[in-house]
């Protein structure tokens, strides 16, 4: 099982006549990354907050915030009047200048967070604690979207890899003929240039065959292959969750082995499979660069 680094989850809850909304974003990256938005009253709880999330999220680029609405009967409101004023000269002002007709704006000003704030106060250890509740409920919403997100990014990468073996077995009706074009063209270069030459035939036939085990491709296939099995196996796995870089580790060596296939082929057919594997390689890196 793989997890995405994408998810959402959001969390709200009524405590103390309070509305407290909890909210997590996750996007991929190849660290942990936090940014934290809190009520002031929340502030000093900031560390223990990041604790609590890089621990249960593990990595990506995490963006909580934690909002509040409403005050509860033991909350201090206070209004910032000359901000107040400010807002109701300049609103007014731009309203009679385009003619429009002028309504109640004040509920409108005091909904800016400037204006109408809460003394700032922190919060005790029970309030905390069932601010915790929802942050805990966040957390389990965003894990059960990335397993979801999971699901898809496993399917998609098993496609891509069984597209890569379906291209590798394409190779072998060309091996035969590759192998004859290649002793022809080497028969043929030594009529040319090595007619008036006296040549040891011996010698010549084992250079040619050290030069064709050289362009030999089939221990590139066998290990293209396993690493395609050991992709397969280790996304099976449940040791541990993140499995993002080793499997991309895993896609490397795929990577290494189609690109020695191409550099010994020398024949078109087998070059034009290497680069739709390689296509295909390329997609898969993209979903793995996705995954926790």
């Amino acid at each position: 099982m793989i997890l995405s680094m994408t998810g959402f989850g959001h969390a709200k809850k009524e405590i103390a006549g309070k509305i407290i909304h909890v909210e997590i974003k996750s996007l991929n990256a190849r660290s942990s990354e936090m940014r934290c938005k809190l009520p002031l009253n929340f502030m000093d709880r900031e560390m223990e907050l990041r604790k609590k999330v890089l621990d249960s999220m593990q990595r990506g680029k995490i963006d909580i915030t934690i909002t509040v609405e409403g005050f509860s009967e033991e909350d201090s409101l206070l209004v910032n009047a000359s901000a107040f004023k400010k807002y109701y000269k300049e609103i007014s002002k731009i309203m009679a200048d385009l003619g429009a007709v002028q309504g109640d704006i004040i509920q409108g000003i005091l909904r800016i967070p400037s204006v109408l704030t809460q003394e700032s106060l922190v919060a005790d250890d029970e309030e905390w604690q069932s601010i915790e509740v929802v942050i805990d409920e966040a957390l389990e919403n965003i894990l059960n979207f990335r397993i979801q997100e999971g699901k898809t990014l496993s399917n998609d990468c098993i496609a891509k890899v069984k597209n890569i073996e379906h291209h590798l077995k394409n190779i072998e009706p060309f091996e035969v003929g590759r192998i004859q074009k290649i002793k022809d063209k080497l028969k043929k270069n030594m009529l040319e240039f090595g007619q008036n030459m006296q040549v040891d035939q011996n010698r010549y036939e084992q250079e040619i065959l050290y030069y064709l085990e050289k362009l030999d491709i089939n221990e590139e296939k066998v290990r293209l292959a396993q690493h395609c099995s050991y992709f397969y196996d280790e996304l099976k796995t449940n040791d541990g969750l993140q499995k993002g870089r080793k499997l991309s580790f895993i896609a490397q060596e795929i990577g290494r082995e189609i690109n020695t296939i191409g550099a010994k082929a020398q024949d078109s057919d087998i070059q034009q499979l290497v680069v739709m594997m390689k296509d295909e390689l390329e997609q898969l890196k993209e979903q793995l660069a996705n995954v926790l």
